[in-house]
C-alpha cells in the first residue's frame, strides 16, 4: 500500500485529453523527460487509471491513454507509431470500432488501448476491402479477416 501523502499536500490533478496530450490541471505537459516518465509509469486497474510513486496519483483519461498517428501494413502484421515515440506491431483481432466511428486497438502488450488518430484511421481504412452492397469493411491479413463494425 502507497503512503499517504501529507496533509498539506496537494495531489497533483493530471489528465491525458483525447488526443493524448497530458496537462497537469491546466498546464501541458511538454517536457520530454517529463512526459517519458509519466507515459512510461502510468498504470491501469479496476479503480483506473494512475502513476505511482509514494502515493497512488490519479489520472484522468479523456478516451484512451496512447494515440497512433501512423499505420500501416508491413507483411502480413499492423504496424504502429504511437504519440509516445513506440513503434510497435499491434494484434488486428483487439481492433474496434467505437463512437463515432473511431478505430481503437490494444498496445503496449495488450496493457493499454490506443485510440487512431484520423490519419492513422483513414490509413488502415485505405489497406480494408469493402463491399458496396453489404456495406461491410474488413481487414485481411495473415489468412485472416477482421470485420470493420462497431462495437455492439
Amino acid at each position: 500500500m502507497a503512503a499517504v501523502p501529507p496533509a498539506e499536500w496537494t495531489l497533483p490533478r493530471l489528465r491525458i485529453d483525447v488526443d493524448g496530450e497530458w496537462y497537469d490541471d491546466d498546464v501541458q505537459i511538454t517536457h520530454a523527460g517529463i512526459l517519458a516518465n509519466l507515459r512510461g509509469n502510468l498504470r491501469h486497474d479496476a479503480d483506473g487509471y494512475f502513476i505511482l510513486t509514494r502515493v497512488r496519483i490519479p489520472v484522468e483519461v479523456a478516451d484512451a491513454p496512447f494515440v497512433i498517428g501512423r499505420i500501416e501494413r508491413r507483411g502480413e502484421t499492423l504496424h504502429a507509431w504511437l504519440n509516445d515515440g513506440a513503434e510497435q506491431d499491434v494484434d488486428p483481432g483487439t481492433l474496434r470500432i467505437g463512437r463515432e466511428d473511431v478505430p481503437y486497438v490494444a498496445v503496449k502488450g495488450g496493457a493499454f488501448e490506443a485510440r487512431l488518430s484520423r490519419a492513422a484511421a483513414y490509413q488502415l481504412l485505405a489497406l480494408a476491402d469493402y463491399d458496396e452492397r453489404s456495406g461491410r469493411g474488413a481487414l485481411r491479413l495473415g489468412g485472416r479477416e477482421y470485420a470493420l463494425a462497431r462495437a455492439s
